[in-house]
């Protein structure tokens, strides 16, 4: 029996495909939280110049805050529809590291996710955050496309 699944979420559709498979499996029978990772280095990546100016960082970070508190929402929207009230976290890292960190400290049975099905060059150069988390977590991992 499955207790508690983690559903790591990004502002893509198959995260949002991830949540609502979560729900239509597990509802019934266990906690569901939705995990959004604040990815501080990717996000230096592209930084405008800016980035050097002070506050930047802050205001970044306050951003990055409300745009999860609206993943949040709209995935609570879509958990209302199943009568389910999600658990919610934020955390900040690279985000298949936190995923898998996260897993192991609560006590996850099971993880959902979303995958971009990413193949060949574009793989190997961006990496896949689900094959890392596939390969890492000490729990069942449900890849949703």
């Amino acid at each position: 029996m499955t207790d508690h699944v983690l559903v790591p979420l990004d502002a893509s559709p198959l995260s949002e495909r991830a949540v609502e498979f979560a729900l239509e499996e597990y509802a019934d029978e266990a906690t569901i939280t939705v995990l959004h990772v604040l990815d501080f280095v990717e996000a230096g990546y592209g930084a405008p110049m800016e980035a050097s100016l002070p506050g930047y960082w802050e205001d970044w970070y306050e951003s990055e805050e409300e745009n999860a508190e609206q993943l949040f929402e709209d995935a609570q929207a879509t958990a209302d529809e199943y009568g389910v009230t999600l658990e919610t976290e934020t955390t900040m890292g690279q985000p298949a590291r936190s995923i898998v960190e996260f897993a192991d400290t609560e006590p996850v049975d099971h993880i959902v996710m979303g995958s971009h099905g990413r193949s060949g060059v574009s793989r190997i150069l961006l990496g896949s955050v689900a094959e890392t988390v596939l390969r890492r977590a000490h729990c069942p991992v449900t890849i949703v496309r």
